[in-house]
């Protein structure tokens, strides 16, 4: 049943292809009292089943009214090339034997062929139809012959494990794969051979089968692997072509040239030698007869012409008419030829093109109505009046300080906020570059949602932070509450973060290890300012590399101020829901859920950490016990191996005495007790002390040097340093990577 199948599949395009040829339309394709059919396969002129009947005896056909299926068979010029169907198109389909390959379970050859098919004059096989095909899972093959009179070979391989392998239709190599065949080849022979002889595919499949086929008419199927061997020809396209001269060589003898219609044209075909011809456009039938080309009448297919009104047949082309009262637009339509008509199509067309301006103009003018309400909205929902009201109770100086800009102004700056624009992203929203009208260069961040209850604690932060002038905290400049989200706008850092520049290593080496004190002196010194000298002291609650920006100098400036918290004279901690950055956070703070400023102080021993050892506060890359840096460091200290982790273009002689008291300094920072650890005003001052050369004097105590031993070991004073401590080049980086 499944062979069944298979023939009907490979026979039924080929009996549409006939019927295809049989229906044009009623015209006569062969010559006059001679058989233009055998049996069902036409037989249009210049073939013909006689030489009275045929151009020449290239095209000579052989009607076999004998065979066993009692169905005529046709033959070319009495060879053995079968005949399918023949096309006025210039190409005939002719069906070639199937090769075989089949070997016993054992190994032993059983059976195989290498059928070929040698094309005479005038007879060129179609090298874009068809395809050469292998099918089997352990078979290669080559079709080779003759092409212009020179020898020419080619191939392809198809193997598979397991039948699950194949896939339906699939021809690429498992089970089945096909190649393209060279142009203006006459000789095809097929040669198939075995890598195994089937020894390992021989449950399911013993036999390998090639052919040059039709590309339209065969599609794999693993069910050829087996069904294949009951199939003895498929077919495969051959052009053909009149004698072996060129269109323009042709014409010039007249008793000759094929063309007789008058009504026809020549062509020169692409693939072999040879000519042929065609009815022109508006004419079809037989351009090799005498008045073979008739007119078609596109009257009567609605499909063949575009007429809106009456269409008349003419020789070769119809003409489109218009009854009386109308006459043609020039486009195959009617018009009414009246005045009254046209100034009515004007007056409405004046009319329609007048409801589409109002229409336009009301639509535009509703949308912007709509936008100012809606940037109305997002003004009060964003704290607008809280934020225009806490400015006149205060200093009308602040007025100046906080520019509230519009969003137009935003998006004008910022291209729409084009994804090229975009600096930073983090866990509080997007940083976008923006060139304002004055070409000034500033910093956008585009917050995420706010939580409405949150809007008043927004509007106090934005007016102490306009109120917080510190030279090392990045400035903020204004605010636009007109989007949906508030957009805070600062100055712009074009140097990168301190992260960058550690973890960097083409910019870590230009860190030198004075850049590194300044910049952490420095931002300590904010931190001890937003502490203790703040009119309301500020909690960063997010202190990290990330978020200390560096300008040409090297100069550090804090940022990222969406997780602080305010905290009222007469508290000394609040409670808060965790926030912050892994690997940054106060283990206190995460157990306690208790912010004081004491967890900022903790961050800036972790940022300190960076600062000496160049490692990140986190790495998961590395092993166990130095994934969190804080631990390992006070790891390293217990186990007398600080210099090991330290970063090694910081070390020599001249910078030891200051980077044994910044580790000193470290590890008291880090402290699990908050209590146990040093504010951030003590910190800045011996960060400060040691940029000056001394020592500060709450850090000093008793027997210093056996202190020293016991956290960083004995061999301290056995350690060699480098001489080399100058200072990098200064590079200045456009690009910033974290958010503000």
């Amino acid at each position: 049943m499944a062979n069944n199948k298979f023939m009907i599949l490979v026979l039924l395009p080929i009996f549409f292809i006939s019927k295809s040829v049989v229906s044009v339309s009623n015209f006569t394709l062969a010559k006059p009292n001679c058989t233009d059919h055998c049996g069902k396969i036409p037989i249009p002129y210049p073939f013909g089943l006689t030489d009275e009947c045929s151009l020449n005896e290239y095209f000579l056909v052989t009607c076999n009214e004998t065979s066993r299926s009692h169905r005529p068979k046709a033959y070319l010029m009495n060879l053995s090339i079968q005949i399918s169907n023949i096309s006025l198109d210039g190409q005939i389909r002719v069906l070639q034997y199937i090769a075989h390959d089949c070997y016993a379970p054992n190994g032993a050859f059983v059976s195989g062929n290498n059928p070929s098919i040698s094309l005479p004059d005038h007879y060129i096989v179609n090298n874009t139809a068809n395809k050469f095909t292998i099918v089997g899972c352990d078979t290669y093959g080559h079709v080779y012959g003759t092409r212009r009179d020179r020898n020419y070979i080619t191939g392809c391989t198809a193997t598979c494990d397991t039948k699950d392998d194949l896939l339906e239709g699939s021809c690429t190599g498992l089970g089945c794969c096909q190649m393209t065949i060279p142009k203006e080849i006459s000789f095809v022979k097929v040669k198939l051979g075995s890598f195994d002889n089937y020894t390992y595919v021989n449950d399911f499949n013993n036999c390998g089968y090639g052919f040059v086929v039709e590309e339209s008419v065969f599609s794999f199927s693993p069910e050829n692997l087996t069904n294949l061997r009951d199939v003895k020809k498929l077919p495969m396209v051959v052009d053909w072509g009149i004698k072996n001269e060129s269109c323009l060589e042709a014409q010039k003898n007249a008793s000759s040239y094929a063309c007789k219609s008058g009504n026809s044209e020549c062509s020169d075909p692409s693939n072999g030698s040879g000519y042929r011809c065609f009815c022109k456009k508006g004419y079809e039938g037989n351009p090799y007869l005498p008045d073979g080309c008739q007119d078609i009448d596109e009257c009567k297919n609605p499909s063949l012409n575009k007429c809106k009104g009456h269409c008349e047949n003419k020789e070769g082309s119809y003409r489109c008419s218009c009854r009386i009262g109308y006459r043609g637009d020039g486009n195959h339509g009617c018009v009414r030829d009246i005045l009254l008509a046209l100034k009515l199509v004007a007056g409405f067309a004046i009319g329609i093109i007048a409801l589409i301006f109002v229409a336009c103009w009301t639509y535009f003018e509703l949308r912007r109505r709509k936008l100012i309400k809606m940037k109305q909205t997002f003004f009060l929902q964003n704290g607008g009046l809280l934020l225009q009201e806490k400015l006149k109770k205060r200093d009308r100086s602040l007025l100046e300080m906080v520019k509230i800009f519009t969003s137009s102004e935003l998006k004008k700056a910022t291209n729409n906020f084009h994804e090229s624009m975009i600096i930073g992203k983090g866990g509080y929203g997007t940083v976008y570059k923006g060139v304002l009208q004055d070409n000034k260069i500033v910093a956008i961040k585009k917050s995420k949602e706010i939580d409405p209850s949150q809007i008043e604690q927004f509007i106090n932060e934005l007016i102490i932070l306009t109120q917080v002038r510190h030279r090392n905290i990045v400035c903020l400049l204004g605010c636009c509450l007109e989007t949906q989200v508030p957009l805070l706008v600062y100055e712009f850092i074009g140097n990168g973060t301190l992260y960058e520049n550690i973890h960097n290593k083409d910019k870590s080496r230009f860190l030198s290890w004075e850049k590194r004190l300044k910049i952490a002196a420095e931002t300590a010194g904010v931190l001890s300012y937003l502490h203790s000298a703040a009119s309301t002291p500020i909690i960063h609650r997010d202190i990290k590399s990330a978020n200390i920006l560096l300008d040409a100098l090297f100069t550090a400036k804090v940022s990222d101020f969406g997780a602080s918290r305010l905290v009222p004279m007469d508290r000394a901690q609040l409670s808060t829901m965790v926030q912050g950055t892994l690997g940054y956070l106060d283990p206190e703070y995460m157990q306690t859920s208790q912010l004081t400023e004491k967890s900022d102080v903790y961050s800036f021993g972790v940022v300190l950490l960076e600062l000496l050892t160049g490692r990140k506060a986190l790495s998961y890359d590395k092993p166990e016990e130095e994934i969190n840096l804080a631990n390992f460091f006070l790891y390293t200290l217990r186990k007398d191996r600080l210099f090991e982790i330290l970063e090694e273009n910081i070390v020599c002689d001249e910078t030891r005495e200051q980077i044994i008291e910044v580790s000193k300094l470290a590890k008291k920072c880090l402290n699990v007790r908050g209590d146990d650890r040093p504010t951030m005003k003590e910190v800045a001052m011996e960060l400060d002390t040691l940029r000056l050369g001394g020592r500060n004097s709450w850090a000093k105590v008793e027997g210093d040097q056996e202190e020293i031993e016991s956290l960083f070991g004995e061999g301290l004073n056995s350690i060699s340093f480098s001489d080399d401590c100058s200072d990098g080049i200064t590079v200045q980086d456009d690009s910033i990577r974290s958010y503000y």
